[in-house]
């Protein structure tokens, strides 16, 4: 499980990237690079990471769930997702 204090940053950094969304956008479209060096280096789209959202781990993200591979199995095999059964052929 993350730390609350890694799990907060990235929720920051979140906003911050709606936030000056439409500015860089903008900017983007002026060419204008220097101003775009001086947003803040957090409003980058890329510097945000997907967390899984009950744990906060970072890696085996499942985009379609938006949770970690591990919470994926316990929830599927408890039947707490809903349409999704363990595979047998």
């Amino acid at each position: 499980m993350a730390k609350e204090s890694i799990k907060a940053r990235e929720v920051k950094r979140l906003k911050m990237v709606n936030k000056y969304a439409a500015k860089r956008e903008e900017l983007k479209k002026q060419g204008d690079w220097i101003a775009i060096q001086k947003l803040p280096k957090n409003s980058s789209p890329v510097r945000l990471h997907n967390r899984c959202k009950l744990t906060g781990r970072p890696k085996g993200y499942m985009r379609i769930f938006g949770i970690s591979r591990i919470n994926f199995r316990e929830m599927a095999l408890a039947g707490l997702i809903p349409g999704v059964r363990k595979a047998s052929w």
